[in-house]
């Protein structure tokens, strides 16, 4: 997707009741080089909120909050059931928890197939924020996030895959291979788009959802 494409996403519903975009991170193996880099090269004032979400064991807790809030400024929380989204904030799954997109709030849901948790997110996001919703899979085994970004690609959003660098390509390229996938860049590329698209005054600064 070119510049002219993007701009016209982001102008064609300024009057949108979800008026900022969400933007949703799935990863797996491979998964710390990588958000750690996009984290460190996004702005903290992008206007969009950021939910992060990845295969864990759910038997052991997890640390990622704090492991996340060492590459960024943006406030890094563990998600609470219907918790809303704001922007510049980085909502993080919980261990033990499945995690859907309701209304402009994250629900939480009982822990199933941990490697169908992104799809799940992803594909609630599509049906609630529509042209909103902004999809990235970063490294990982298997192809969790791939019909979830065909969901909200399906729906107007964009869509992000980690190109070669990342250190395990089954996810990425499960997606890529649908052809649901506007852009396939490195993490740091995929933090200064998302930073170019904010900064050229591409999105609403309503935030309200």
């Amino acid at each position: 997707m070119n510049y002219n494409m993007a701009k016209e996403h982001f102008t064609k519903k300024k009057d949108s009741s979800k008026s900022f975009p969400i933007v949703a991170i799935g990863a797996s193996f491979g998964w710390l080089k990588a958000i750690s880099v996009l984290l460190q090269n996004l702005p903290v004032n992008t206007g969009m909120a950021f939910i992060y979400v990845q295969h864990l064991d759910p038997h052991h807790k997890s640390f990622l909050p704090s492991i996340l809030a060492r590459s960024t400024k943006m406030k890094v929380q563990k998600i609470k059931d219907m918790v809303q989204m704001e922007p510049d904030n980085v909502h993080v799954i919980p261990y033990n928890k499945g995690i859907e997109v309701t209304d402009g709030h994250i629900h939480l849901t009982p822990r199933g197939n941990k490697f169908s948790t992104i799809n799940t997110l992803f594909t609630s996001l599509a049906e609630t924020h529509k042209d909103n919703a902004i999809g990235v899979i970063l490294s990982g085994y298997g192809s969790d996030g791939a019909l979830g970004l065909k969901a909200i690609k399906k729906a107007g959003g964009l869509t992000f895959a980690q190109d070669g660098s990342a250190e395990v390509h089954s996810m990425p390229d499960s997606a890529i291979s649908l052809g649901v996938v506007d852009f396939i860049l490195s993490p740091k590329e995929i933090a200064l788009e998302l930073a170019r698209l904010s900064k050229k005054g591409l999105l609403s600064r309503k935030f309200i959802v």
